[in-house]
């Protein structure tokens, strides 16, 4: 009676309100009865699968769940082909007393477009698709469920209707509370919703200048209602229902993988989630279907129900252009990597509205063009130019540096010189694994020429030395080198490594092939040589060794240059410096040998032996002062730039 007086008095829009909070609770309703309706004609259609329970969504949105579960249980395809079901004319009638009662509260605050809705539901009607039968065309049941945009539909009627009711919401809050525009609270409510918009306004600034997260909080149905829109997705509504430290999470989302990624976010609270993907429109395309998912959390206190809450206001923002965000990842990374970034980005408070927004996809082009065109081919993935974990931690990087720049307000330029920079700095951390292949062959190099230098200590101290073991040995380790410098020169293919890398390679396994040559001289020597040819090469192997060392000191070192420190490019050079001062001696042991065996009276054997020996030791030594030239080269020009 009092509400007829109000109206009778020209003053219903004080009534608003309570009008929205029922279409709103109407809203709930038919989205569970459709979701019913799409369920029943699966289970007729694919008897043998088992029934979709929607017990939590029918208890969240006040209905009876059993009666639902029959009729789902129950539906079956009739000889005709057609869908029934127990109560299947009941559901149908349900469904449009629901949208009647949504219209009705449009109407109330917008009488033009009530009318313009009411008009909408008549021609659904008219069009036979609100005939409450005993069965109906499976056809009839994907037009009324249908979103496509190309036609009207119930479904398209709904979401409109429930979009003017949310603008409604906020035209006739009473209060903002912490930016949620609220009505009708309780006390009691009140710090609930400033535990969710705490959240929200913690993550807030990262959706920058997208639209969406809009909420609106009232009591109905003695519980606190909070609805957030998110963004400007048609379906991509939250709906939280707070009854003392309960909480259910009504969430509707049109791609499957991003309702997914939602609900890890909350891996540590002990909430329970139900639907995913049971929902989607029998015979739509991904696009024209919608998934409900339902939480529920039941907190032991009022400070866990008010986390929770906080948790679900700060997750809202990363779900914004979420989908476009990872369909571009993915054609950098492989698909589930994308996903990975987009949850680190998440979790870390990073998000990737700001990567999207100065440019997203052609911020990566542009640093790929600028740093390093002939190191990424076109169309090529970062994963298969640097390794998997690196271009994941490129891609972070890239996202975090477009976040913190727009934040400051720094130009999309500088941002972009930021990213090529660092892409450069992983591209030289993709060479350290080739180099860390060259560091396994000089190990063999020095491990050729330590076994040489022992042989030629026996044969100075008198010992009997075994030199078909030593060349044996030799033989064993250059294969090995070998198959070392093929794998390197498959990596640096992969990994489009610079060129210098392959040669490094080369002037290694060159330096080898003298030293087992040397092997195999000293093992064919007569036991017999002593005296000072003797000494001379034992002090030229001696050289050999200090060669070694010193290059793979210099190399090293190199591989900690790409992370910026000046000591190591400094060790780098004076490495270099070493293995040029150890070739020159090894220039003058070699040709003091010489002149010692031209003036000496050896017989034949020896002379050919002790020149030979020297000369490949020799050779070694040259290969690896190469080695330094094309280290100093890789210092000064590509790991300063």
């Amino acid at each position: 009676m009092k509400s007829q007086i109000i109206k009778e008095l020209g003053q219903a829009g004080i009534l608003l309100p309570q009008l929205v909070a029922d279409g709103l609770a109407a809203n709930d309703r038919i989205k569970v009865r459709l979701s019913t309706l799409q369920a029943a004609s699966q289970h007729a259609q694919a008897p043998e699968r088992a029934p979709t329970d929607l017990s939590p969504e029918s208890r969240a949105a006040g209905l009876a769940s059993a009666d639902l579960a029959a009729l789902i249980g129950g539906a079956h395809r009739t000889t005709n082909g057609r869908l029934a079901a127990p109560g299947l004319p009941k559901l149908i009638r349900d469904i449009e007393e629901d949208a009647r009662a949504m219209i009705r509260a449009v109407a109330g605050g917008r009488p033009a477009e009530g009318d313009a809705a009411e008009k909408r539901l008549a021609a659904i009607r008219s069009a036979g698709l609100l005939e409450a039968g005993n069965d109906v065309e499976f056809a009839r049941v994907a037009r009324l469920t249908s979103a496509q945009e190309t036609a009207d539909s119930l479904h398209r009627l709904v979401m409109d209707l429930h979009k003017a009711l949310n603008r409604m919401a906020a035209d006739c809050a009473e209060e903002v509370l912490d930016g949620a525009h609220v009505y009708g609270l309780a006390d009691a409510d009140r710090p609930a919703v400033a535990a969710f918009m705490r959240g929200l306004n913690a993550t807030r600034a990262l959706k920058f200048d997208h639209p969406g997260l809009d909420t609106m909080a009232t009591r109905s149905g003695g519980r606190l209602l909070i609805q957030n829109d998110i963004g400007t997705t048609d379906a991509h509504v939250m709906v939280i229902a707070v009854k003392d430290n309960a909480v259910t999470v009504t969430y509707t989302d049109v791609h499957l993988v991003r309702a997914k990624f939602f609900i890890q976010l909350f891996d540590d609270f002990a909430a329970h989630w139900s639907g995913l993907d049971r929902h989607s429109a029998a015979g739509l395309g991904e696009e024209n279907a919608f998934f409900l998912v339902t939480g529920q959390f039941e907190g032991d206190s009022a400070t866990a129900r008010d986390d929770f809450l906080a948790a679900l206001g700060a997750a809202l923002v990363f779900l914004i252009d979420w989908n476009k965000a990872r369909k571009l990842l993915r054609s950098w990374v492989a698909k589930d990597d994308a996903t990975r970034i987009l949850d680190w980005a998440a979790r870390h408070r990073v998000g990737h509205r700001a990567f999207l927004q100065l440019g997203g996809n052609e911020l990566l082009g542009s640093a790929v063009r600028n740093a390093a065109p002939n190191r990424i081919g076109f169309g090529e993935r970062l994963d298969q130019a640097l390794g998997r974990n690196a271009a994941i931690d490129f891609l972070k990087g890239a996202l975090r540096a477009s976040t913190e720049g727009l934040m400051a307000g720094r130009s999309v330029r500088l941002v972009r010189d930021q990213i090529e920079a660092d892409l450069v700095r992983h591209l030289d951390r993709a060479d350290s694994g080739p180099l860390a292949i060259v560091m396994r062959q000089l190990g063999l190099a020095h491990d050729v020429a330590a076994a040489l230098a022992r042989h030629l200590a026996a044969l100075q101290a008198g010992r009997p030395s075994e030199g078909k073991l030593l060349a044996a040995r030799a033989g064993r380790i250059e294969q090995k080198a070998d198959r070392i410098a093929i794998e390197a020169r498959q990596e640096v293919t992969r990994l489009n490594a610079k060129p210098v890398i392959e040669a490094l390679v080369d002037r290694a396994e060159e330096a080898i092939d003298e030293l087992e040559q040397a092997a195999f001289i000293a093992s064919l020597a007569p036991d017999h040589i002593g005296g000072k040819p003797l000494d001379a090469l034992c002090e030229l192997c001696a050289v050999a060794i200090a060669a070694i060392e010193a290059a793979a000191s210099g190399l090293a070192a190199a591989a900690e240059v790409p992370e910026g420190r000046q000591a190591d490019a400094e060790d780098a050079l004076a490495a270099v410096v070493r293995l040029m001062d150890t070739e020159h001696a090894a220039d003058t042991g070699e040709r003091a040998i010489t002149a010692l065996v031209f003036a000496g009276g050896f017989d034949v054997a020896t002379s050919l032996s002790v020149l030979e020996l020297a000369r490949a030791i020799e050779r070694a030594t040259d290969r690896l002062a190469g080695f330094g030239h094309l280290l100093h080269q890789h210092i000064m020009t590509d790991l300063s730039a």
